[in-house]
């Protein structure tokens, strides 16, 4: 019986790595992805409970509850971008990998490059939106915006913006991290080719 190379079994798993999405952040930094993602789902669970009040006040007591749809509106915005890290992070941004798939087995490195290529320019496309929403915000807090109307309902917008500040910053972040594991992954299968490791 031929003495099993324990060493490449050990290895094996890893030799072609599928992709970076999944694995973990730095722990601090996956603490406060997974607190965006948790505040995100309990605001969903309040705009629920809101809306069923409002539902229920219209046609139980015909009352309605002042604001619901600017409020909503406001959330939408505000739980996308708190939830944008978190879902990156777990591979469930959508995205055409059909290539990639097939790179992945055939040519693992090349694929592992062109997912930190992708990164990188999610990362760009954030930092240029984080760029652009500075100056809407400050301007946003000097002109005291809001939603509703005056005597009715109000509601000011910029606290929405800094949560969408907060949400791109730890999605770009995120890009950046999942880059680095793309390139570590396909400098790592590189090393197991040459020693006789990979697949």
């Amino acid at each position: 019986m031929e003495p099993t190379n324990t060493t490449a079994l050990a290895q094996e798993p890893d030799a072609v790595p599928k992709d970076a999405y999944g694995q973990p952040l730095p722990a601090g930094f996956q603490r406060v992805v997974q607190a965006l993602n948790a505040l995100g789902t309990l605001w969903i669970v309040a705009l629920m409970v809101l809306i069923n009040t409002d539902v229920l006040g219209r046609n139980l007591f015909h009352a309605p509850v002042r604001g619901v749809t600017e409020l909503v509106s406001l959330s939408i915005v505000g739980i996308v971008f708190l939830q944008l890290a978190d879902t990156l992070h777990s591979g469930r941004i959508t995205r055409a990998d059909v290539l990639l798939q097939g790179l992945q087995k055939k040519r693992p490195v090349l694929a592992a490059l062109l997912h930190a290529f992708f990164h990188l320019v999610g990362a760009l496309l954030m930092g240029t939106i984080l760029w652009a929403a500075w100056p809407t915000l400050w301007e946003s807090i000097r002109m005291r915006e809001y939603v509703g109307a005056i005597g009715d309902f109000t509601a000011p917008v910029w606290p929405v913006r800094v949560v969408m500040l907060v949400g791109l910053c730890a999605t770009l972040i995120t890009f950046v991290l999942l880059a680095l594991a793309d390139v570590r992954r396909a400098a790592r299968v590189r090393q197991m080719r040459a020693t006789g490791h990979g697949a």
